[in-house]
C-alpha cells in the first residue's frame, strides 16, 4: 500500500484485505455492509473514497461489466471477466493482451485493457438442463 503512495490506516487496510480475500468483485455497498459489524464507525463515504483512492493509485481496478454498477477487484493484472446473466456471479479468466486483435493504429498507446463476456455460467447451464 505504501509503495503505491497510500498512507495505511485501519479502515484502508480492512477494505483492502476484504478485496483480496473476497474475490467476488464486490460493490462499494457490499464492502460497507460486510465490514460494518466489524467497524461500527465505518461510513459509506469512507468506503467510496478508499475504493476510489485504490483505483486511482493502481491498487485495485474498477469493473463496469454492468450498467450503473461499479465492482472492485484487487487483482490488477490483465484478465477478463465473465458475468452470468442468470445468477449474477462475476468470474475471472486469463487473457493474453497481446493476442487480442485490434484495428487500433500502433500510433495509439494503450494503458488499460478490459475484456468482458456475458452469458450463462456452467452451474446455471447445468441447473437449467
Amino acid at each position: 500500500m505504501e509503495q503505491k503512495g497510500i498512507k495505511p490506516s485501519f479502515i484502508r487496510l480492512k477494505i483492502y484485505q476484504y478485496l483480496v480475500e473476497h474475490k467476488t468483485h464486490p460493490t462499494a455497498d457490499e464492502v460497507y455492509n460486510s465490514l460494518l459489524s466489524e467497524i461500527p464507525t465505518l461510513s459509506k463515504t469512507s468506503v467510496y473514497n478508499t475504493l476510489s483512492l485504490f483505483v486511482s493509485k493502481g491498487l485495485a481496478q474498477i469493473i463496469t461489466i454492468e450498467e450503473n454498477i461499479a465492482r472492485f477487484d484487487a487483482d490488477t493484472s490483465v484478465h477478463g471477466h465473465f458475468k452470468c446473466k442468470t445468477c449474477g456471479k462475476v468470474y475471472d479468466f486469463l487473457i493474453k493482451s497481446d493476442s487480442i486483435y485490434s484495428s487500433l493504429s500502433p500510433e495509439f498507446v494503450v494503458d488499460e485493457v478490459y475484456v468482458y463476456y456475458k452469458g450463462t455460467c456452467p452451474y446455471c447451464k447445468n441447473k437449467n438442463n
